[in-house]
């Protein structure tokens, strides 16, 4: 694996920094309030259906797609392009899961 760091610009667009892979798969769904969302993934492996189908249902079971009234910091600011990121891990890889309005991202680290 290399070692070397790589930054990342802060200010940098996110889609143009993290295109879509050309094997993204798309899993639509719609959250409690009817609006549609998808999770993507984009990690170029193909993870397992199953565990991505899982994934979508609790992001939308925890409400986690839409606007939120606080900033994820904790400020009173809200920024609406927001996006907020973690990490998941699927089978014995971690991943970068990246939440922006009503799609999510699994992206390779």
């Amino acid at each position: 694996m290399d070692s070397s760091f790589s930054f990342v610009d802060p200010l940098s667009d996110f889609d143009t920094s993290n295109p879509l892979h050309p094997d993204a798969r798309e899993y639509p769904g719609k959250t409690q309030q009817g609006k549609e969302c998808r999770l993507i993934d984009n990690t170029g492996k193909c993870l397992p259906v199953e565990d991505c189908h899982d994934l979508l249902a609790a992001l939308i079971e925890n409400q986690l797609f839409g606007f939120r009234s606080l900033s994820a910091q904790g400020g009173d600011t809200i920024s609406l392009d927001r996006r907020e990121s973690s990490h998941i891990q699927i089978g014995d890889d971690l991943y970068r899961l990246v939440v922006f309005r009503y799609e999510a991202r699994i992206e390779n680290f």
